[in-house]
């Protein structure tokens, strides 16, 4: 299958809609098909040359492929979905991914339910953001698909790819396990159980160091305490975040504690 250029493919947007573009090698597809793309609700804009290259780099795919990386993420591919439909619903999941792409903008909101262990991952432990940003900024997706399969399902992925991605797997491992850092002596707080209350948390915090600020509520989601604590130094931070962040209570979720 040969791919077109991400010039090629803005350009041929720009003269009609997606749903008549049919990527060379494909073939065209059936009128019940072509009637599902066309009845997509494509909110990114397929004009931008950044999606226009990221699915000059998808439409190479194989169709298992693109349900397997769509799957890692918590979205299963229903099994009559059109080759085509599957390649534009996995380019929008990647730009999306990336921020990128015309969406709606401004400050991502976390979810209140993950739909997988990789997306917690990205939400909840940030040295493992970091370090898979780092991965994506290469361009590499072999190493991002792997990385996110050995997060979703450690053991299938050792066995596929332990002996190639070896080194990778290592430092997967690591970015998990990784405290969070501690920049300072104020950390934003969310998994004590609501019913100890604000005071019992302080207390709880206090008996770590001395507290020089502290504000806490209950979380709208979840029944457990948010806020934010600051210590009289930094060293009282870093020890409160290794006793208590990834702890869990029996809530639902795991403690949280960030630095801010």
């Amino acid at each position: 299958m040969r791919s077109i250029s991400a010039a090629a493919f803005a350009t041929l947007l720009s003269l009609g809609s997606v749903s008549a573009f049919v990527p060379v090698g494909l073939g065209r597809p059936s009128a019940a098909s072509a009637a599902g793309c066309a009845g997509l609700q494509m909110a990114l804009d397929y004009n931008d040359p950044a999606v226009a290259e990221e699915f000059a780099k998808v439409q190479t795919m194989e169709y298992d492929d693109v349900a397997d990386e769509m799957l890692q993420q918590g979205i299963p591919v229903p099994p009559t979905m059109s080759d085509m439909d599957a390649k534009l619903m996995l380019v929008e999941l990647r730009i999306r991914n990336k921020g990128a792409g015309g969406g709606a903008g401004g400050e991502k909101k976390r979810p209140t339910k993950f739909g997988s262990k990789f997306e917690e991952a990205v939400w909840t432990k940030p040295a493992f953001e970091e370090f898979f940003n780092g991965i994506k900024a290469t361009g590499d997706h072999n190493k991002e698909n792997v990385v996110k399969e050995y997060v979703n399902t450690p053991d299938v992925a050792t066995q596929r790819y332990g002996k190639d991605y070896k080194r990778l797997l290592r430092d997967t491992e690591a970015a998990l396990t990784a405290p969070p850092p501690v920049k300072s002596a104020t950390l934003q707080f969310s998994g004590f159980p609501a019913n100890m209350g604000s005071d019992a948390c302080k207390m709880t915090l206090e008996a770590l160091g001395p507290i020089a600020d502290f504000e806490c509520g209950e979380s709208e989601d979840f029944p457990v305490l948010v806020g934010k604590v600051t210590f009289e130094d930094i060293e009282t931070a870093k020890k409160a975040v290794a006793q208590y962040d990834g702890m869990d209570m029996g809530m639902g979720s795991a403690i949280e504690m960030r630095s801010v």
